[in-house]
């Protein structure tokens, strides 16, 4: 299914079965079919959104040119989504952008969020150069940690469009850390749902003790570190992933 949403925007989604709605939010660049095993973990009893975020997947613009502001759009977008889905509260479940997006919409409208868990997301982007300018040439002339990325984003998308995507997406990372780095950490005392904040152990892009920073700024944040886990937890531990966080739906 596609939602036309504002300046263009077709945001692809799926929606199947019935109970409490549970937004799942893939990260960049990412599809809901990355999420299958995690969606039929909570298909029973739960009602699941899963959303391509705006640029990636199934959803459009493509390829997508990201402004610094586009983490804020992007909540937005989300949450003009679920209004017309005619969803008033919901869980939020995301990986990695899918998870900023997540905390920023529950910063913003806290009255519309029953619980937020995410993994790999902090609330603030922290990067080095060397990542920075990988990804500016991250089709070309791809670094070590960069290479599975690569591989899946000329696969998904063709060079050209995917060139454009990491060109345009890292002047965008690089404006934010510039800027300081805040997508919803400075809010982060508006987050008044119960939050859960995954992080593995071996993250390069989302460090646990960044991620258990927000976790402790957040009234009722709770952090667990996945020792040995790196950024994708949903490929590398996704049993114990899905099992976590539907105990943890089902307790709230």
């Amino acid at each position: 299914m596609a939602w036309h949403g504002r300046e263009g925007q077709r945001i692809h989604y799926q929606d199947d079965g019935r109970g409490d709605t549970v937004v799942l939010l893939p990260g960049w660049g990412g599809s809901v079919i990355e999420l299958n095993q995690l969606r039929s973990e909570l298909a029973d009893g739960f009602r699941i959104v899963a959303v391509d975020l705006p640029g990636s997947g199934r959803s459009q613009p493509q390829p997508r040119h990201y402004t610094a502001g586009y983490y804020l759009q992007d909540a937005q977008t989300l949450l003009g989504l679920l209004d017309e889905l005619g969803v008033g509260a919901a869980h939020l479940v995301g990986f990695s952008d899918g998870g900023e997006d997540a905390l920023l919409m529950a910063a913003l409208r806290p009255a519309r969020v029953l619980s937020t868990v995410t993994w790999g997301a902090a609330g603030r982007i922290v990067a080095s150069r060397e990542l920075l300018d990988g990804l500016t040439c991250l089709v070309d002339k791809p670094i070590e940690p960069l290479l599975t990325l690569a591989a899946y984003l000329v696969e998904a998308y063709g060079v050209e469009p995917a060139r454009i995507m990491a060109r345009s997406w890292s002047e965008a990372m690089s404006a934010i850390i510039d800027a300081g780095g805040d997508i919803s950490r400075s809010q982060a005392s508006s987050i008044t749902c119960p939050t859960l904040l995954i992080a593995g152990t071996d993250d390069p892009f989302c460090p646990p003790a960044l991620v258990r920073e927000m976790a402790d700024a957040i009234p009722r944040g709770k952090f667990l570190e996945v020792p040995g886990g790196g950024h994708e937890l949903h490929r590398s531990h996704a049993r114990w992933l899905a099992s976590t966080i539907a105990h943890w739906l089902g307790d709230h």
